[in-house]
């Protein structure tokens, strides 16, 4: 038995105009007594069949849109961020009958039968969802659990990946394109926005999150984040966006959010996503109550930035809110000083890090699996 293990990246350079900073990570991997493990590229063309596969991905955190105006022909453009501390890991083999086991099976087996018509399988399968990141919650759970299904059911079948291709079958990539470019490399992300044709929002914007800096993340386990038509009914319901407060978001995000990202300045980073979230929660208010979706996580957001937070804000629809520090030292700081008030309220909150590279697979195989470079 062999294992295999690779992370996910896109094969082809991300559109990058803007020529920001861009990583290009080492990827290394110790190899344990029991089992060899080899690390790689991807590589997204067909491979050998192997006996089962499991893939990770973890959370991500949707920073805001920049232009819900769409007056220019392409709407929405989102930025997001991959971060540690959650993750979605599913497992694949195949089987004598269909068994789908785990949190979210409903959706998991909704997922898989799609797939096997997308690749015109008849095969019987055991699905199990190991693990998953958090439903409705604003990390992006919908999509990594997805793509997971579908990268583990082309590489169980020795197929080639098509994650653009299989993130529309499968209904994701609606408004934002950062879940799937995070499922692709992590980091931080800036999608270019949906345009008429029905492609994923392409990323035109890559770069790596600091590994000093720290995401404090706050969970409200007592509320849920509106999606599916609710969410369709919120954004029907909002009036409509200025061509000029698109263009202020742009321009926040541009010339101020992504250079001090690249710099490594989080005190104009943090102002920019800072500015940027209250503008669009004082858009979304009519709809979520208010500027964050929970009181309870507003509050505490409200203590972070006090005690001299970074970057404060919610993630998607909520009700996870995030604040950022710009090392560990800090972070636990800022946690001690509003944890009773958490504790209190009956939120959670993780200190987390960024995360530079995309989902992994895990492909066991009776085979020799050549490396591909």
């Amino acid at each position: 038995m062999r294992l295999l293990i690779t992370h996910l990246q896109s094969p082809a350079p991300i559109a990058n105009q803007l020529q920001m900073t861009q990583s290009n990570p080492d990827l290394r991997l110790e190899k344990p007594r029991c089992v060899e493990r080899e690390s790689r590229r991807l590589n997204t063309s067909a491979s050998e069949i192997t006996p089962n596969v499991s893939v990770t991905a973890t959370a991500r955190l949707h920073l805001g849109f920049v232009d819900l105006s769409g007056s220019l022909g392409r709407r929405f453009g989102s930025i997001g961020l991959a971060i540690t501390g959650f993750r979605t890991c599913v497992t694949l083999r195949k089987a004598q009958r269909l068994r789908v086991t785990g949190p979210e099976s409903e959706r998991a087996q909704a997922c898989l039968e799609t797939m096997q018509r997308v690749i015109g399988s008849r095969d019987k399968h055991v699905l199990t969802v190991d693990e998953i990141v958090p439903a409705h919650a604003g990390f992006g759970s919908g999509t990594q659990l997805a793509l997971a299904i579908a990268v583990a059911t082309r590489r169980l079948h020795g197929l080639p990946l098509d994650i653009d291709g299989d993130a529309i079958r499968l209904g994701r990539g609606l408004r934002s394109g950062t879940g799937i470019g995070l499922f692709h490399r992590g980091g931080f992300v800036l999608d270019g926005g949906r345009g008429p044709d029905d492609v994923p929002p392409p990323i035109i914007s890559r770069i790596p999150f600091p590994e000093t800096w720290r995401v404090l993340v706050v969970l409200d386990p007592a509320r849920r984040g509106m999606h599916g038509t609710s969410e369709h009914a919120a954004f029907a319901s909002l009036p409509p966006f200025s061509d000029r407060d698109a263009a202020d978001l742009c321009r926040l995000v541009l010339m101020k959010a992504l250079p001090a990202l690249a710099d490594r300045d989080i005190v104009n980073f943090g102002s920019a996503i800072t500015e940027l979230q209250a503008r669009l929660g004082d858009y979304y208010a009519p709809t979520q109550g208010g500027r964050f979706s929970s009181t309870d996580v507003a509050s505490i957001l409200d203590l972070l930035d006090h005690e001299g937070a970074a970057g404060i804000g919610q993630s998607s629809w909520g009700p996870t809110g995030f604040a950022f520090a710009a090392s560990q030292q800090q972070a636990e700081r800022l946690l001690a000083a509003v944890h009773r008030d958490a504790d209190e309220r009956g939120l959670e909150i993780r200190i987390c890090t960024g995360l530079n590279r995309g989902a992994e697979i895990l492909a066991s195989t009776a085979a020799h699996v050549p490396v591909h470079q």
